[in-house]
């Protein structure tokens, strides 16, 4: 009879032992899903923001056709692989996508930036420099978010990998999520220049 009340506490203890660690991944794997959609509300912001800012360039900018387009793709693609990112945050492919994307985007910007620099018109117009101040605002919320993401994906992971963490999350599939990191080489991790 003791033997019997003995071994149904230690499986109690276990039983309790393997929910409290199950809630805490699952605690932590919606924090940082809750991070990433903060970081969606700020690309969807900036998404906005693109249009009106091309438009706007499209006045002064009639021989750099090709660079407005390249910017509205560069948009379309980045909101495409943030809309696939948000189906399943920390999903590696969808991660590295969207920071391809946000890459190549950035670099789009960039080009129109320093092509703007050869209209000085364009440069004193008060809707253009509404929306570059709009623009770096978001740029820099957008990076703020992102540092909150990774951290959350950081101490989810971290607690995937500890033990008995790491058998819990095995039995019940949580997996690592991927971190929200630039693909740009190191050089090349530059905040676009905004200013005119």
């Amino acid at each position: 009879m003791t033997a019997a009340i003995i071994i149904g506490g230690i499986i109690l203890l276990v039983i309790i032992l393997v929910a409290a660690i199950y809630n805490s991944l699952v605690t932590l794997r919606n924090r940082y899903k809750n991070s990433f959609s903060q970081i969606d509300v700020q690309l969807k912001r900036r998404y906005d923001l693109i249009p009106n800012l091309v438009e706007t360039a499209k006045g002064y900018m009639k021989h750099e056709r090709e660079t407005l387009e390249a910017v509205i793709n560069a948009r379309n693609s980045a909101l495409s692989a943030s809309q696939k990112a948000s189906g399943n945050p920390g999903d590696p492919a969808a991660m590295k996508d969207l920071a391809s994307a946000e890459t190549l985007l950035t670099g789009t910007l960039g080009r129109l930036f320093a092509l703007a620099e050869n209209y000085p018109d364009l440069k004193a117009n008060q809707n253009m420099l509404q929306l570059q101040e709009e623009l770096t605002s978001t740029e820099n919320r957008v990076s703020f978010a992102r540092q909150a993401f990774n951290d959350s994906v950081t101490a989810y992971n971290i607690a995937c990998e500890k033990f008995p963490h790491t058998i819990i999350a095995g039995m019940f599939n949580f997996s690592q999520a991927q971190l929200l990191e630039s693909t740009e080489a190191p050089e090349e991790r530059k905040a676009p220049k905004v200013s005119f």
